[in-house]
């Protein structure tokens, strides 16, 4: 990343060195994180905003669209620069407990960003009461926190692109963590094989799903194949899965009761990683913290994502609870593909809405490896 913003500030521009030079200065380093707006204030109406924006496309690699939507989307990266800078101000005066922050989002239209979101709740709350809900033990206590990461049971942070395709990576990560837990070993596994071969489920590929009918699909189909014999093609395609190539399995899977998050709590310091679904809707600009809105519905979601851990930090002189979720969006979003949702707030986002994981039997997956 450094290499690529030195790059960028020595190579000849329409607005030429000074100016592209400055215009790095105003938006932000990007030497130590790769979204933009961060440790420094914007003062981008002292440049030419067009210049601004033409520095971000070329930043983040963004093709020239037709007029129109070249239009909304340079006036739609505007608005998120004014609303990044009023967010971060509130930031700098303890008023909130997140950064935001230029990304590959800043000038997304409204229905392309919704577009990444592909939970379909609705399809959930039509199962709710019908599904293995699993009640765990008396609360006992539990670790003050948890990091699967830390563990070697999370696989890198993937990249689900231009595709709704999010309840496909939130199932594989869970499988993978619940594999590791098994065997000793992190796999990887195809997203793109939930993506071309789940439709009979439930699933509409990159136009959402739930983890809840992948799990169900790896199940009956006795598998699910091997990333790098199956890798993601961010679209549909035929189904293209292999026994010779299939690397895990499950059982069946494991509803978590609803809004509860000392149960997920549980769950997840004695489970593994575990499936959940968030209210994405003011997320795609987070840079890091621990992300709170009063307004962040626990039942309008529509994304899935997987929860590795929980901890707390300081904040301001007060402790704050926290979850760690790994997302889809690859590793230049947020802390490294991660963010951290407030835990213990009224189920924030929706976090203990809808949460699940796959059932992994010791001698289902070591049958495989034989």
């Amino acid at each position: 990343m450094k290499e690529r913003a030195n790059n960028l500030l020595t190579a000849k521009s329409e607005f030429g060195y000074e100016a592209a030079k400055t215009l790095i200065i105003k938006l932000g380093t990007v030497f130590n994180t790769t979204n933009v707006i961060t440790d420094q204030k914007i003062e981008i109406d002292q440049i030419k905003k067009h210049e601004a924006y033409a520095l971000y496309k070329q930043y983040f690699n963004k093709p020239n669209s037709k007029s129109s939507f070249e239009y909304r989307r340079y006036t739609t990266f505007l608005q998120n620069v004014e609303k990044i800078r009023q967010h971060n101000e509130r930031y700098e005066r303890g008023e909130e407990t997140y950064k935001m922050g230029i990304n590959k989002f800043a000038d997304m239209l409204p229905e392309e960003t919704k577009k990444v979101n592909g939970y379909r709740y609705e399809k959930k709350q039509s199962l709710l009461g019908k599904k293995n809900v699993m009640i765990m033990s008396a609360y006992h206590r539990l670790p003050e926190k948890v990091d699967w990461r830390t563990k070697g049971a999370v696989t890198p942070v993937k990249d689900q692109g231009e595709c709704g395709s999010c309840w496909a990576f939130s199932s594989t990560g869970a499988l993978e963590g619940q594999h590791y837990r098994r065997t000793g070993r992190l796999v990887s596994l195809s997203e793109q094989n939930l993506l071309d071969c789940s439709y009979t489920y439930g699933n509409a590929g990159c136009n959402g799903g739930l983890m809840d009918y992948a799990f169900d699909y790896i199940k009956e189909n006795g598998g699910i194949d091997s990333e790098s014999s199956y890798p993601y093609e961010a679209k549909e395609g035929p189904c293209r899965y292999s026994n010779r190539t299939r690397l895990s399995t499950d059982s069946g899977k494991v509803d978590l009761p609803e809004g509860d998050e000392m149960q997920l709590q549980e769950a997840l310091a004695n489970i593994g990683p575990i499936s959940v679904a968030v209210d994405a809707r003011y997320l795609s600009l987070y840079d890091r913290g621990i992300f709170t809105r009063a307004n962040c519905s626990s039942e309008e979601l529509d994304h899935g994502v997987l929860v590795v851990g929980y901890g707390t930090e300081e904040v301001r002189g007060k402790n704050l609870d926290y979850w760690i979720v790994k997302n889809s969006w690859g590793k230049d979003w947020g802390e490294n593909g991660y963010f951290r949702l407030a835990r213990n707030k009224k189920n924030m986002c929706g976090i203990a809405s809808a949460a699940s994981y796959p059932i992994v039997p010791k001698e289902m997956i070591m049958s495989l490896m034989d």
